[in-house]
């Protein structure tokens, strides 16, 4: 019998603040929003869907000992850092930050007109006392299209280039790999887990969630094609997502197939996370 187990996380039941300029979705406890059964899941502790309003942001704040990036789905966000970084991103492009011993930044929307909607995502570090680095990779969207595209994986991993920019993957000092795919209505995508970062032995932790594309908040319509709507089985068990659901996977291995298929439709944006258990 499949050691697999699947705990579904409808949207509604995530972390939600409507602060004005800022519209958010937490996975995990964040600011005013606990959870005890929500903290975090292996090394990730933080996946906030966030919508900022125009010529709105997050100011200067400083963060230590976390690797963060961002996953723009839509719209403009402007990064400045106390490393002398500045970027300004579109859809496709992801940055990632290694906060280390202690790191400065501040995002914002400057779009006069035009709200940006990203994915803002946390892990802790495999070390503590990591030097600070930026780096930037920009994915379009034939490279997801009805595939899974290798957004993030750890520094050392095969195609990692340790530089700013470049191509491939986005390095991360973290036991994670992150996958991004926009599959079509009536598609099935397949996936086999990939090797662990670090260690002996073959568990994996995996996390899938369906991104918000229709809006904030999005009407639930599993049959009018409204909002997007996928599948996901791995041994044996099975889950429907609608936009903004996750389901949080335990007990799987290296190489167990992971299948991803649109049951509505409309193109559904899906992430994926791969940790080492």
């Amino acid at each position: 019998m499949s050691a697999v187990k699947f705990q579904f996380r409808p949207s509604e039941t995530r972390g939600q603040a409507n602060h004005g300029w800022l519209k958010t979705f937490h996975t995990f406890s964040f600011a005013s929003y606990y959870d005890p059964a929500f903290e975090e899941f292996g090394c990730l502790r933080v996946i906030n869907e966030d919508r900022v309003e125009p010529m709105q942001g997050f100011p200067t704040h400083a963060h230590r000992e976390a690797n963060i990036f961002s996953y723009v789905v839509s719209g403009e966000l402007a990064h400045q850092d106390s490393m002398k970084n500045v970027e300004e991103m579109g859809r496709g492009d992801v940055q990632m930050t290694f906060g280390g011993t202690g790191i400065s930044h501040s995002e914002y929307n400057d779009n006069t007109k035009e709200p940006v909607h990203f994915l803002q995502i946390w892990a802790y570090p495999y070390q503590r006392g990591l030097k600070p680095q930026y780096f930037h990779r920009h994915f379009t969207d034939e490279e997801k299209k009805d595939k899974w595209a290798h957004i993030v994986a750890p520094l050392g991993y095969p195609g990692v280039i340790d530089a700013r920019e470049g191509t491939g993957p986005v390095p991360i000092a973290s036991d994670l790999n992150f996958f991004a795919s926009l599959i079509s209505p009536g598609t099935t995508v397949n996936h086999n887990l990939v090797a662990r970062n670090r260690g002996s032995g073959d568990g994996k932790l995996v996390y899938v969630q369906v991104v918000q594309t229709s809006g904030y908040n999005p009407r639930k319509a599993p049959t009018d094609g409204a909002v997007a709507q996928v599948k996901v089985s791995l041994g044996g068990q099975t889950a429907t997502l609608g936009e903004g659901d996750g389901v949080f996977i335990r007990g799987a291995k290296v190489g167990d197939e992971l299948v991803t298929e649109n049951v509505n439709r409309k193109v559904a944006e899906v992430v994926l996370f791969e940790m080492d258990a």
